[in-house]
């Protein structure tokens, strides 16, 4: 074992100062910022009062409106008449078109009418003087003979009974209301309801097969357009679903940040040099610039989108401007600051063979800077897509105002969740092709 004496070891704490007398920050700087966080999480928890957020939150909200997204309801409606046959009523609008006859309602010899609500056994059965809901391999008779409907036996935790109504939720499936003479029904269905051609096309409620045998070689449905055109106006025209209306506002809301963007990286070129210290010196002019890059960019996108409205309505040049202005100051910005933390070197060189000033910038300064400004210009861009999906709902034009009305409704849900896709698809194959360009254009492609 090798001692260490006390002259041996001073002479090695003189050396390596930093091991043997660290400062309070080098020892707990780690634990400290631990402590701080935990402090502030517990201050944000206080704060925002968290415990009493998430207990008085709608959580049951959350299931409904997604289970919207990917479905839609049917709601016929039983109307108990005076002689005691039983009418069957559908929404004006309703998914199954004018003259519905689903097969899940069932005309019985008795003259009652059983609604199959779903295929695991829930059903409701209707009649004069009487409807049985099953559910959970039990059935429920409720008595509507008199004044108020009225449950036969135990009241199950499903079901729910007011003054002059019975509600019976049935989960997914859909819910049942029972008066005295009237039950309303909603039955709910996986999928998306007329996508493709809507209850007033020729095309409704048609096979795939027989779709596709009419385009291709069938007889006209109208004797001056062709089945294929028919069909075509049918999907574009739809009703329900508005693809050509999505479509086209989709396509503004790409030109937006496609124009924004464009328009805000050539504004910001020239300003850039003027902006930069070193290739500007003119101190005055820097800081007047600078600080005009910092109006533009603080001065948040959907804050210049809500000016811009007003003053030239709603639409997408509001929507292009807004884009403009922020892209102006936050490239303006980039550019300069790039622009300062090039090299000198090579342009000093080309400066001393007499070259001019144009020919010093190509050369000395742009193959220094042209990288950064692919980069952030192609960044910028990719994330104005998605912001001009934002500035959209102020009135700016573009897919983002369709969406906010379909949100508005609160019975749109399905639509916003198309729409929604087709935002999350051209986000991505603008991230794709922005990394495809950049890597091209900067020569950083991997094989």
């Amino acid at each position: 074992m090798t001692v260490i004496d006390a002259n041996r070891m001073h002479e090695i704490e003189g050396r390596y100062p930093e091991y043997f007398h660290r400062s309070f920050r080098q020892r707990f700087g780690g634990l400290m910022i631990v402590i701080a966080t935990l402090l502030y999480g517990l201050y944000a928890v206080w704060f925002f009062d968290l415990p009493k957020l998430f207990a008085e939150a709608h959580w049951e909200r959350v299931g409904i409106y997604l289970s919207q997204w990917v479905s839609y309801d049917v709601q016929p409606e039983f109307r108990i008449q005076d002689d005691g046959t039983i009418a069957v009523r559908y929404p004006r609008f309703s998914p199954l078109g004018d003259n519905p006859h689903p097969d899940w309602v069932v005309d019985n010899p008795d003259g009652s009418i059983t609604v199959a609500v779903s295929g695991t056994g829930r059903a409701v059965t209707i009649s004069k003087s009487e409807t049985i809901v099953t559910a959970d391999g039990v059935s429920v008779p409720i008595d509507v003979s008199s004044g108020a409907p009225k449950v036969v036996g135990p009241v199950p935790a499903w079901m729910t009974v007011y003054d002059d109504n019975v509600l019976a939720d049935l989960g997914f499936a859909g819910d049942v209301s029972i008066s005295v003479d009237r039950v309303k029904i909603r039955k709910r269905f996986l999928g998306w309801a007329n996508f493709v051609f809507d209850t007033q096309s020729s095309f409704f409620d048609k096979p795939v097969g027989e779709v596709i045998s009419l385009i291709v070689s069938g007889p006209r449905i109208k004797p001056d357009q062709s089945n294929l055109s028919l069909a075509f106006d049918d999907i574009w025209n739809n009703s329900e679903w508005q693809h050509g209306d999505v479509w086209t506002k989709l396509f503004q809301t790409i030109v937006m940040a496609f124009l924004g963007t464009l328009l805000g990286a050539l504004a910001a070129f020239p300003l850039a040099f003027m902006a930069a210290r070193n290739i500007t010196p003119n101190r005055l002019l820097n800081q007047i610039l600078k600080r005009f890059f910092d109006f533009l960019r603080s001065v948040d996108m959907l804050i210049w989108a809500l000016f811009l409205t007003r003053a030239f309505g709603p639409g997408p040049l509001a929507g292009s401007g807004a884009i403009f202005l922020t892209e102006t100051g936050t490239l303006g910005k980039l550019y300069s600051e790039g622009l300062e933390n090039i090299d000198n070197k090579p342009r000093e060189g080309i400066q001393s063979t007499g070259a001019q000033t144009v020919l010093v910038h190509r050369y000395g300064i742009m193959s220094q800077i042209v990288p950064v400004i692919v980069s952030q210009t192609l960044y910028q861009w990719e994330s104005n897509v998605r912001g001009a999906t934002i500035i959209g709902a102020v009135g700016a034009g573009g897919i983002g105002l369709k969406l906010w009305e379909a949100m508005r409704t609160n019975a749109n849900w399905e639509n916003v969740a198309y729409m929604v896709i087709l935002i999350l698809i051209v986000v991505f194959l603008f991230d794709a092709a922005s990394n495809a360009l950049r890597h091209r254009l900067m020569g950083s492609r991997t094989h």
